[in-house]
């Protein structure tokens, strides 16, 4: 089940308030920690809290720290945005959340309000946001101001922009719908919605939209004359006070706001007495504009009335103020307790609670996003620190990755190398290479060098290796390293910035081997595509192999698929799908097919099928309809080495894909082989990738 649920929209005053205090008053009947996150705020906390997390946090007595609900204002969200980092804001954002999230059995995630500038960017913001966080949406759309059909297409256009980017949504609320058109709204859009969606259509309620006099009062920066008990009174109209009092009074309504010169003693008192009066409707409070005051002998006589509606003194205008007055959006606050009681009674009347709580339980996330995938490595690595060697301790780009990964508490590492040139290098680049969880070691000069050259004889010269050679090889940093992944003095290796693949793998084929049962070493890349993490291999080590070494490769990957936290589909690819092409390339790998089924047949695997119909769901369905396979493929198994190698290179370079690998699979202690083009990054990654595949060895 999922732990956490999103409430989007894509407008302001949608009602989302009324939907997050209904949900969380709703988890609270189910779980005992219920937390609240909104990762986009519209105030400076230094100036000013956020009213909506004030009243959820203090009306259902959350304990959660203020600064923990949010992670950015918005004018940060729009700097990062702006300049085009919102990788950087996806990757804060999911950190904030994932902090604490499990401290918590639920967690309601609420989208910005969509408040001030920039309501392009914070749109996709949310998008991206919902994604990475893995949860499913609950879509909230306004009815206020729109026609029927307005609002029926303001549903689909917002449910198709989460659907384009694999969003789950759960729910669509159309909000504020005026009662005459909920009828039509409900029926249009139950026709339209995909089944699964369910659907809630809440009509507009005055109580809720209309602003009290403390919000008038906070509006209009008013000064408070008389009244203060009557701050909670709803205001449903104003009228302004400029005609003579017995045609004024056929103006007055329920909860009227009267707007009027401060120096109309004459609406003053009338206003009071219409208030007194049961002939007359019940008058919510005055406001005296033009900066001017009631005269002495009114103040006196209001002074000595047992109680008396709000009065407010402005300065500015009566036209200016009645404009105001109009422009004041109320908001459930947590000063009044009957709008946030009735806010949870009308989700409770109008939102199937049931249905919802039953689609919570059983939804499942599916794929996983770059942003969740590189996150969840570092948090992972973390659970349980281990000792890494880099032989290359002569390359720019090893140094600078060691830094990182030992400033953060990543792993442990060992660097092979002259201790004196690897120090020095260090100090050229500005360096700074923590000593306490640092080895510099010359293989040469090391203690281990002579357990090592003996080590490697007894196990090779039945090979033809004699001691000579064998302590020859050992000067080498590729044999040193990996012996000492043999030995159990490193946990793993990685190699390769300087050195070819072979050079790398050569000495774990010879003395650390394979698993049991594995006949072929191979390796995956995984490719974090813009919205999703895939599996590609073999893209790095066999050249042309077998239908038994593919159908291996293919299960192997769906291994490291599994044991890195993205739910293997398997596509065998190949120029044709299914029965529609022949020729020897393609009876490879349907033959590899069938060898997986038959060896493991838990796995989902399709094959021969084409790169487009195994990722994209359109063609997927319409080249293999039956498949549970086609068009959400998550490994991708390429039929050999040259269609593997250029295709993960094409689709880095033209999609700006993170490709992290090679990753080596087979092996009984992680080795792992690096490109000779890699950046600091790759370093960075595959050697975070190397500590867990030890943590699971």
């Amino acid at each position: 089940m999922t732990k956490a649920v999103f409430i989007a929209t894509a407008e302001p005053y949608s009602g989302k308030s009324l939907v997050s205090l209904g949900l969380v008053n709703m988890l609270l009947g189910q779980a005992r920690k219920v937390g609240y996150f909104k990762p986009i705020i519209d105030y400076d906390p230094t100036q000013q809290r956020d009213p909506h997390i004030d009243t959820v946090l203090s009306h259902f007595r959350l304990p959660l720290n203020y600064a923990d609900t949010y992670a950015f204002t918005r004018p940060e969200a729009l700097r990062l945005l702006e300049a085009d980092a919102q990788g950087d804001l996806i990757d804060a954002v999911i950190h904030k959340f994932k902090q604490w999230e499990d401290h918590y059995d639920f967690t309601v995630v609420e989208g910005s309000d969509f408040l001030g500038p920039g309501t392009a960017f914070e749109f996709d913001a949310n998008v991206s946001i919902a994604k990475n966080l893995g949860v499913p949406v609950l879509l909230v759309v306004s009815g206020a101001d729109k026609s029927t059909a307005q609002v029926v297409s303001a549903v689909l256009t917002l449910l198709r922009s989460f659907e384009a980017r694999e969003v789950p949504v759960l729910m669509v609320v159309a909000n504020r719908i005026p009662a005459p058109q909920a009828d039509d709204v409900r029926e249009l859009l139950r026709t339209q919605l995909p089944a699964e969606v369910l659907l809630s259509v809440i009509p507009e309620d005055a109580d809720l939209l209309h602003p009290t006099m403390r919000e008038i009062q906070a509006g209009l920066g008013g000064k408070l004359l008389f009244g203060e008990a009557g701050l909670g009174n709803q205001v449903d109209n104003y009228v302004i006070g400029a005609m003579q009092v017995p045609n004024f009074l056929n103006y007055l309504k329920d909860n009227v706001l009267i707007v009027t010169p401060g120096d109309r003693g004459d609406i003053i008192i009338c206003a009071l007495q219409a208030n007194m009066s049961a002939s007359y409707p019940r008058v919510a409070g005055i406001v005296l504009t033009a900066g001017s005051e009631p005269d002495a002998p009114i103040i006196r006589l209001l002074e000595g009335l047992p109680s008396v509606v709000p009065i407010l003194a402005v300065p500015t205008g009566t036209f200016e103020t009645t404009t105001r007055v109009s422009a004041i959006r109320s908001r459930i606050s947590p000063d009044n307790p009957k709008k946030i009681q009735l806010a949870i009674s009308t989700f409770e009347r109008y939102v199937a609670v049931r249905a919802l709580e039953e689609k919570l339980v059983s939804f499942q996330p599916e794929g996983i996003t770059p942003h969740m995938f590189q996150y969840r490595l570092l948090q992972w690595a973390k659970r349980q620190r281990r000792h890494i060697v880099l032989p290359e301790g002569n390359d720019d780009r090893i140094l600078k990755a060691a830094a990182l990964l030992l400033h953060q508490g990543i792993v442990d590492l060992t660097i092979l190398g002259d201790p004196g040139m690897v120090l020095a290098s260090a100090k050229r680049l500005g360096l700074n290479l923590p000593t306490d969880h640092l080895r510099l070691i010359d293989p040469v000069h090391s203690e281990y060098y002579a357990d090592y050259v003996q080590t490697f004889y007894e196990l090779r010269r039945d090979k033809g290796v004699n001691e000579d050679m064998a302590r020859d090889l050992l000067r080498d940093v590729s044999y040193f390293g990996s012996m000492m992944v043999y030995k159990g003095h490193a946990d793993g290796m990685v190699s390769g910035a300087v050195h070819t693949t072979q050079h790398t793998i050569r000495p774990a084929l010879q003395f650390i081997k394979t698993k049991p049962g594995v006949s072929v070493v191979s390796s995956v890349f995984f490719m974090c595509l813009p919205d999703r993490v895939a599996v590609f291999g073999d893209c790095a080590v066999n050249p042309n192999p077998t239908a038994e070494q593919l159908a291996e490769i293919a299960i192997s990957s769906a291994e490291s698929s599994w044991a890195f936290g993205i739910e293997p589909r398997i596509a065998m690819l190949s120029y044709s799908s299914g029965t529609s092409g022949a020729g020897a390339d393609v009876d490879k790998v349907r033959q590899a097919t069938e060898l997986v089924r038959h060896k493991r047949p838990d796995l989902k695997v399709e094959g021969p099928i084409q790169y487009d119909a195994a990722v994209d769901p359109l063609v997927g369905r319409q080249k293999l309809p039956d498949s549970e396979v086609a068009g959400q493929a998550s490994v991708l198994i390429f039929p050999d080495l040259n269609t593997g190698n250029n295709t993960y290179k094409a689709v880095q370079r033209e999609t700006g894909a993170l490709a992290i690998g090679p990753v080596l699979q087979g092996l009984n202690k992680p080795v792992n082989d690096l490109s000779r083009g890699c950046t600091v990054d790759d370093v960075f990654n595959t050697v975070v990738i190397t500590a867990i595949q030890s943590q699971q060895a």
